[in-house]
């Protein structure tokens, strides 16, 4: 019988988030290609499979959060992993059409359950505050992410099915660690649970900071989908764009850590934090409307505001919402940050696409930049009211 806890380790937190991003990066920079070139679908297709994917995710994030705080934190991480485990373990043998599909949003659903569950514990780290501990998983799950996007390159030609097959035993391994380590139950008062009842609603701060998430993913959206076209059709090679993404990884690594060293200094000026971030946001966009556009150091910049910005705004939402929340409703609130954050990301891509059929690039530069704007609007807002 293992032993319950009352808090998470650390180490292994970071290890659990570490391992589940280096898997779901063997499968995400695949799909689109995968399901165009091989499956010989439509990119309108590939795209709403890969937005289908991401309501499940929200659906995920949903349940996971609610699974959290009134069920098990424990049997609610181990059933996001299984579930993915499932999912994956069935494109080894089931890649075809339209199998490759509903498993995929299978994953996607499980992975919301995850990762809600992941940043749910990251509250309850023993002896660290949760916004130094939501830093040092933003960096461990971006450090995932380029290990497993530099590796999948060597495995792709041996047959997709060794992808999916890496990616299951490294969900497995997972598993191992959760089972292990993530035995944890809370002692919650019946005063605890009666403010998490009372408080189980979107106040104007934190709807403000979901609406602000929201908006800003899918703007940060546009640098994952549209603008590699933009670039090509600049007259630069796939090369310099992905370099791109190679130079956002290096400046997470980098600079995460000094962000983690002035947390404490950070979180007394959390609103200033996002702000800054919001600004970077809309920075990055600003320089793509200088008439430089052939000019690489452009993209290189731009880049360099967009990894900043991301570095201190993301995390920084789930330290922002954790603040503003009852400890007793974790899951719920966590939850919703992984919600919004999925929904931007699913709407991101087909909202820049739409714009820039209908106008270009330029003007989707400029509708981006007016929309960081008004996200600045909104999450400043419901400072002057405390009820809806």
């Amino acid at each position: 019988m293992l032993k319950k806890r009352q808090s998470i380790s650390l180490k292994w937190l970071l290890l659990g988030v570490l391992i589940t991003n280096t898997a779901m990066s063997f499968i995400w920079p695949l799909n689109t290609i995968y399901i165009h070139e091989t499956l010989h679908k439509s990119l309108v297709i590939a795209a709403s499979v890969l937005f289908l994917n991401q309501l499940a995710t929200m659906l995920g994030s949903l349940i996971g959060g609610k699974l959290f705080d009134s069920w098990s934190p424990y049997y609610s991480i181990l059933l996001g992993i299984v579930l993915n485990i499932f999912a994956l373990g069935g494109l080894i043998f089931f890649h075809a059409w339209p199998a490759y599909a509903l498993l995929l949003i299978l994953s996607g659903l499980a992975n919301g359950i995850s990762v809600t569950c992941e940043n749910s514990l990251a509250t309850r780290v023993g002896n660290h505050r949760s916004s130094y501990v939501f830093n040092l998983l933003y960096f461990a799950s971006n450090f995932g992410l380029v290990f497993g996007t530099l590796t999948v390159g060597y495995i792709m030609p041996l047959g997709i099915g060794y992808v999916f097959a890496i990616a299951t035993i490294i969900q497995v391994l997972f598993l191992v660690v959760a089972v292990i380590n993530y035995n944890i139950q809370f002692n919650q008062t019946m005063g605890d649970r009666k403010q998490g009842i009372k408080k189980e609603k979107l106040t104007p701060k934190i709807l403000g900071a979901l609406i602000m998430v929201l908006i800003c993913w899918l703007i940060y959206e546009q640098w994952q989908s549209n603008l590699s076209t933009f670039m090509v059709e600049k007259g630069f090679k796939v090369k310099n764009y992905s370099f791109l993404w190679t130079f956002n990884a290096i400046l997470i690594v980098l600079f995460q850590p000094v962000v983690t060293h002035f947390d404490e200094l950070l979180l007394k000026h959390i609103r200033g934090r996002l702000n800054i971030g919001i600004l970077l946001l809309l920075a990055s966009f600003a320089l793509l409307l200088l008439p430089f556009k052939d000019n690489y150091g452009l993209y290189v910049t731009s880049m360099c505001l967009l990894t900043l910005g991301e570095i201190l705004l993301f995390p920084g939402v789930a330290s922002f919402v954790d603040i503003e929340s009852p400890r007793s409703l974790t899951g719920y609130y966590q939850g919703r940050v992984q919600m919004f954050s999925a929904l931007g990301k699913a709407i991101g891509p087909l909202f820049g696409a739409l714009i820039i059929d209908n106008s270009n690039y330029e003007f989707l530069f400029l509708i981006c930049i007016l929309m960081a704007l008004f996200a600045l609007v909104i999450f400043s807002w419901p400072v002057f009211s405390k009820k809806i």
